[in-house]
């Protein structure tokens, strides 16, 4: 049996994006129990209220929803456990000090099978205030305006034969 290549997104939190700053971001495998894995494939799970901390050395995603596999026993897992991430030492490091700092959180951004193996990007972020997220609506509105502007010239110019 072949392993799956590529990048399966089971789950993304895209209020993480929205209320946060997202300074720097990591990849890490996750400790997943047999429901875990086969809840996570049929393609069920909620990011919104996670977050991670870091706990003697070991980096612990909390508050992160995958849902009881239906066809599971009582071998089911508990839908909000703590779940440890994988992640090299260095790694560990870098956000255990980031997070000492005041104001930044771990927030888990996606969760994903990459080559048949569950991962969790998780980013180090910093909140924002309410004028920020008006700005950065406002920033995406006028992109958006732009590109479409664009568009409608370039479709416009082709049109005459230009």
């Amino acid at each position: 049996m072949a392993k799956e290549q590529g990048r399966k997104v089971i789950a993304q939190n895209r209020k993480a994006r929205h209320d946060y700053h997202i300074d720097e971001t990591f990849e890490a495998g996750l400790v997943l129990t047999g429901t875990e894995v086969k809840a996570l494939r049929a393609g069920r799970a909620s990011l919104v209220d996670g977050y991670a901390v870091v706990m003697d050395n070991e980096v612990w995603l909390q508050g992160v929803h995958i849902p009881e596999y239906t066809e599971g026993t009582w071998t089911n897992h508990a839908p909000r456990r703590s779940r440890k991430l994988l992640m090299h030492r260095k790694e560990i490091d870098e956000i255990g000090s980031a997070t000492r700092e005041s104001g930044i959180t771990i927030v888990p951004l996606s969760l994903y099978f990459k080559d048949g193996r569950a991962k969790v990007e998780i980013g180090l972020a910093r909140g924002k205030r309410e004028y920020d997220k008006r700005q950065t609506i406002a920033k995406r509105e006028a992109d958006r305006d732009a590109a479409r502007a664009l568009a409608t010239r370039n479709a416009h110019g082709r049109a005459r034969g230009r």
